[in-house]
């Protein structure tokens, strides 16, 4: 057996003779353990908040979009289409046409989008899965608005009576003529509510969704015209080589986006705040495994009858160093795995009953990773070998020919 490994191990089940050590060493110990678990903990939850932040652009954005590589509308004619249908891997799609339109309704307005769909979006995205009341119904001129805008504009489903008016500008250059002064300078659409949706608080307030012939004909567009169109891929395609066929298809008048691409600010915001979380914590660990420095230089304080001996015995400096390097590394590598054992099962608590609440019927949402296990221990491990080695050089033959 490795002899300076052997000693580490022995010094470690030992108790000193001086109990302020002992306490010390146990403090040291309790700081490792709770910091790993500290860590683990705080990455487990940020990454079920990352989880729950994305399932909302999950379930409204496809798995891929096509949008206009210049302006705002492309031509998708019969024959693109056919050649879409047999695209390998490719399981539905579909057309849309977004505009900012204008709505009122019994004298209450507000700005936001109208998007004309057609019969397949809800097959192509989970639209549908976010009604909050009523149904998905486009037919017969009914819509389908997000909550925050049935709220400030007072609408209710299925209200006949009293239907929303979306008005949009009428396409032109812009110019005016006198025997054109009177004429209404917008189409106007009445619609009533089939349904509700409610996903987040942005996406709530921006969208009306109508059916795609109906949004091309106020808007005063050719059929083929579309300001996108949306796919959804089946189980195990390869996204690549769909989007390699789907690009020859459409040709340069299109840019086909995925789900991150489409969603770069919030990947991007989600992935700084879960290294900045990271790094805070790790700064917050690096502080308490000083513990370790201290602790590993009262041992060698206590121990200094110790190491005499050994060093009489033939032992080399470099290995009386070892030692006490080995001893803090398996301190720190053994609290760091209780603290990520401990850790795992607060977080597979969480998973199984739901004890911490956001609301009295929402958990908080926690995701265990492998991922973040090795994270942690390589942080812990990395650490406590700088610890142990700057604690370890405290050792030096100066000081034993004292």
């Amino acid at each position: 057996m490795n002899v300076a490994l052997y000693i580490a191990r022995r010094y470690i089940r030992s108790k000193s003779s001086h109990n302020a050590v002992n306490i010390i060493n146990a403090v040291t110990f309790a700081v490792t353990v709770i910091g790993a678990a500290a860590l683990f903990i705080v990455l487990s939850g940020f990454a079920g908040l990352k989880s729950f932040s994305l399932t909302f652009s999950n379930t409204f954005d496809p798995d891929l979009k096509a949008v206009a590589a210049a302006g705002k509308t492309f031509s998708v004619t019969g024959e693109t289409l056919e050649q879409l249908k047999e695209v390998p891997g490719l399981a539905s799609f579909s057309r849309e046409l977004e505009e900012r339109v204008y709505l009122t309704h019994q004298q209450k307005s507000m700005i936001a989008y109208i998007k004309g769909v057609d019969g397949t979006y809800n097959q192509t995205t989970g639209i549908d899965s976010t009604i909050y009341i009523g149904l998905w119904d486009l037919d017969n001129q009914q819509a389908v608005a997000g909550i925050a805008i049935a709220n400030q504009l007072n609408l209710s489903v299925q209200n006949y009576r009293s239907p929303l008016m979306v008005l949009a500008p009428k396409p032109g250059d812009g110019g005016l003529s006198p025997q054109g002064l009177g004429d209404t300078p917008y189409n106007q659409l009445p619609a009533v509510l089939s349904g509700v949706y409610q996903i987040e608080e942005n996406l709530d307030k921006k969208y009306v969704f109508a059916s795609l012939p109906l949004v091309q004909a106020m808007l005063e567009r050719d059929s083929t015209r579309v300001s996108g169109i949306s796919f959804r891929l089946q189980e195990g395609a390869d996204e690549k080589t769909v989007r390699a066929a789907l690009g020859e298809i459409l040709g340069e008048q299109a840019l086909l986006r995925n789900r991150r691409e489409l969603n770069q600010t919030l990947y991007r915001m989600l992935n700084t705040e879960n290294l900045a979380t990271y790094l805070i914590f790790t700064l917050v660990l690096i502080i308490a495994l000083f513990n370790v420095v201290g602790a590993i230089i009262m041992m060698i304080l206590d121990k200094q009858l110790h190491i005499r001996t050994l060093y009489a015995l033939g032992l080399t400096v470099e290995q009386l160093r070892r030692i006490y390097f080995l001893q803090g590394l398996l301190v720190t590598a053994s609290g760091g795995a209780i603290g990520v054992l401990i850790g795992g099962g607060l977080i597979a608590s969480q998973l199984a009953f739901g004890w911490l609440k956001i609301t009295p019927s929402l958990a908080y949402p926690v995701e265990f990773r492998w991922g973040n296990v090795l994270l942690v221990l390589v942080t812990i491990f990395v650490l406590g070998v700088i610890a142990s080695r700057i604690a370890s050089n405290r050792i030096s033959k100066k000081r034993l020919d004292l």
